[in-house]
């Protein structure tokens, strides 16, 4: 004869069959091994400290809408020129002048720093590219952009846009 179990013994025994569902080990699939995300996974190699020399101009635009129109002008990793825009979309845009910044570094890497601000500018040389990056200039994008505002890249041989850029 089947016995009815109530509300409160039902409550019971699911508690029961959960509890003993969570001891039992399970096996997961393998994952590959992923960086935890804010914290690096290896330490990163310093700059490499490399004569910059470039006369760049760089303007594309990519199949997502991301564009970019940038010269920069460097003699011994002096800058002389530099103006730089790019655009995320249709939502905005960011603008940079060599004339609001000051150069404050030559070596290993390139450092801009703007007047009155913390916003600064990055330019380093690895062999296949001279990066031209920003860190701390919100104020120079249109607000809600600039976590997607990429550094701009040239190819120091002929001074244009770098292949696979993002």
């Amino acid at each position: 004869m089947a016995r009815r179990i109530g509300m409160g013994g039902l409550a019971a025994l699911s508690a029961v069959v959960l509890t003993a569902c969570g001891s039992i080990p399970l096996p997961l699939p393998s994952l590959p091994s992923l960086p935890i995300i804010g914290r690096p996974s290896a330490p990163s190699a310093p700059i490499a400290d490399r004569r910059i020399d470039l006369s760049g101009s760089c303007s594309q635009t990519e199949e997502d809408g991301f564009r970019e129109q940038a010269t920069l002008t460097v003699a011994d990793n002096n800058v002389s020129a530099l103006q730089w825009q790019l655009w995320v979309g249709r939502r905005g845009s960011c603008r940079f002048d060599l004339s609001t910044f000051q150069q404050t570094k030559r070596r290993p890497s390139i450092e801009l720093s703007e007047r009155n601000s913390s916003c600064k500018l990055m330019v380093w040389q690895d062999p296949r590219r001279v990066t031209l990056a920003h860190a701390n200039c919100e104020a120079h994008c249109t607000p809600g952009i600039y976590e997607e505002a990429w550094p701009v890249m040239f190819d120091p041989q002929t001074g244009q846009c770098a292949r696979n850029a993002r």
